[in-house]
Formats: C-alpha cells, sequence, structure tokens
C-alpha cells in the first residue's frame, strides 16, 4: 500500500536545505574568510583547513561550495564527508579514511580528493593522533578539511599541519537580508515584528532562523512575533522587559508576580534567565552602571541554573537582587 505525504515533496524539504548556497558568491556573511577561499579556488592551491565558529553561520556549506568549485563534475567522486553521526574513533580512521586517501581518481594537474571532517572537536584523541600520519602520507593526493566550533579541542599537531580559518557570528541585518530573499520567494505574509522576533531568537544563527521561519510558516501561515515566540517556546522578551523594569523601579512584588505567570505556562528557569539576558544587552533606558551590574547579578544566576540548581527560588534571589541595586 502506497501513503500518499500531505504535501508536495518541495514543501517537505527543508528550508535549510533548499536554501543552501551552492556557490562561495551566495554565502552570506564573513567576508574576508569567504574571500580568502575564492583565492584558493581560483589558485587551485588548497592546503589543510581547519574552519571554526558558532555554529549555523556557513562553515559546513562554505567548504562544499568551496570543494564543488574546485572539482566540479568530480565531486561526488573525489569528496568524503563524514559528520556527528558518524563513528569518531581510531577504527574509522584507519579504515574509511585511509581507504579513502589510497582511492584513485583522475584530477586536473594541482587538485587534489578532499576530506571534510564535520564536528572535527567531538573526534576521539587516538583517533586525531591516527589522522597526524595519514595527513602525511598521502599529502600529495588528498587534502583535509576540518570544520569545528572550537578549534583548541584539535590536537596541536593536526593544527600545525593546517591554516585555519575562523567565522564570526552573522550580523542581523545579514541575517534579515537571506530571510527576505526566502520570504519572498514562498509567498509568506509577515509583520515587521515577526522579522525582528526571527532575529533575535537566532542569536546570529543562520540555521536556527530559517528553521524557525519555516516552522511558523507551516503552523500559523502568518509570521509575527506571536507566532514565532510559540514556535520556539521562548518567554516573550517585552514580558522579560516589562518584569525586569519593574524590579529596577522598586516594583518588586509587581515583577515577582509576571515571573508567577511565567513560571505557570512552564518556562524553566534557563528559559526566563536566557531571555533576560538577552533582553538586557538591548535595554538602554536605564543607567549604564547599573545595567551592567545587572547583567553581572543574571550571569551568575545562569550560572548556578546550569550547575543544576534550575529552581523558581534562584529568579526570585535574582530579582531581589536586582531590586536592591536601586536601593543602594
Amino acid at each position: 500500500m502506497v501513503i500518499k505525504s500531505e504535501f508536495p515533496l518541495e514543501l517537505e524539504l527543508p528550508w535549510v536545505e533548499k536554501y543552501r548556497p551552492t556557490k562561495l558568491d551566495d554565502i552570506v556573511g564573513n567576508k574576508d574568510t569567504i574571500e580568502s577561499l575564492k583565492r584558493i579556488s581560483q589558485d587551485g592551491n588548497l592546503p589543510h583547513l581547519i574552519i571554526s565558529g558558532l555554529p549555523g553561520i556557513g562553515k559546513t556549506t562554505s567548504v562544499l561550495c568551496l570543494a564543488k568549485e574546485l572539482l566540479g563534475e568530480q565531486f561526488n567522486n573525489a569528496v568524503l564527508e563524514l559528520n556527528a553521526s558518524d563513528d569518531r574513533g581510531i577504527e574509522i580512521v584507519r579504515n574509511k579514511i585511509k581507504q579513502f586517501a589510497q582511492k584513485k581518481v583522475i584530477l586536473p594537474s594541482g587538485i587534489h580528493k578532499i576530506i571534510i571532517l564535520d564536528e572535527a572537536d567531538s573526534i576521539t584523541p587516538g583517533a586525531q593522533q591516527a589522522l597526524r600520519r595519514t595527513m602525511e602520507i598521502y599529502s600529495n593526493t588528498t587534502r583535509f578539511i576540518f570544520a569545528c566550533n572550537l578549534s583548541n579541542k584539535l590536537i596541536e599537531p593536526l593544527q600545525s599541519r593546517c591554516a585555519i580559518l575562523r567565522y564570526n557570528k552573522l550580523q542581523d541585518d545579514e541575517i534579515l537580508k537571506k530571510l527576505l530573499e526566502i520570504i519572498n520567494l514562498e509567498k509568506i505574509e509577515y509583520t515587521n515584528d515577526g522579522l525582528e522576533a526571527l532575529i533575535f531568537t537566532s542569536e546570529g544563527d543562520m540555521r536556527q532562523a530559517i528553521n524557525n521561519l519555516q516552522s511558523t510558516f507551516y503552523g500559523f501561515k502568518l509570521l509575527n512575533s506571536k507566532n514565532v515566540y510559540k514556535i520556539v517556546d521562548s518567554p516573550h522578551p517585552i514580558i522579560i522587559n516589562n518584569m525586569l523594569l519593574k524590579c529596577y523601579n522598586g516594583e518588586f512584588n509587581n515583577s515577582l508576580i509576571i515571573l508567577d505567570k511565567l513560571w505557570l505556562k512552564g518556562y524553566s528557569a534557563i528559559d526566563i534567565v536566557t531571555t533576560s539576558f538577552k533582553v538586557l544587552k538591548t535595554m538602554y533606558n536605564i543607567n549604564e552602571v547599573e545595567r551592567l551590574e545587572i547583567i553581572r547579578i543574571v550571569g551568575f544566576t545562569h550560572m548556578r541554573i546550569l550547575e543544576g540548581v534550575s529552581t523558581k527560588l534562584q529568579l526570585c534571589c535574582m530579582l531581589s537582587k536586582i531590586a536592591k541595586i536601586t536601593r543602594s
């Protein structure tokens, strides 16, 4: 029996894949780093690379674009991509990676096979040690590209064999440009506050922004701030802003009432304290020195919650300390 899908196949494709760039020219943000990759593409002189940066800012995408521009039609035969879902122990190096490095592929002069190791900071230390020798033996035919969040998780011998490129968090206007492009292509009805909510919740992560856009569209057909915060299941920043302002202005009991309502809605301590930190970064309507002190208080609360003390009492303590600042 054949079960028909409720949606056309095109709609089922995640938009992060549907709108993934295929050329280096199409990649958003990190212009200087992308220019370096373009020069490598033009010259054909690819070194071993380590590309590090936060999630969702285009590391893997740019590596794949570079490989496609270097290898052309031979991309499928001359590229091995291993991601975090694959085994990262020493056996994968001795077997799969070594076998690919030994594989014969006819390529233009000066062009090499490419092994892409995504989430490379999760590779075991033993496997990293095994990679050292493999990189040396097959350097005439194969290049390694490591994409990772933290380059210092890679051992020094690997770092010394590679050129290191660092990616920065994407700017709000760069994310906005890509979101508007997708909105126009998908013909999505939207409001300005909906776009602001997507950018606020993404924190420079393009993948997160696009996923939230698709989820909001499929769930509500209208992109506004209310629908976005329902999808991401995060407290609305206006409510958090109101809670912090009441506390700052001496209305401690009223701020506790807002906290109670958020808690009863099911928001966890980490949800509330994380949104509080984001909101405080843009609360320029309060004294700068006191704002920095409030950020310090929220930071310590965040640390205690991450250590496992995820209780409402921690949040009440945070608000009481903020209220104490204005009384002193």
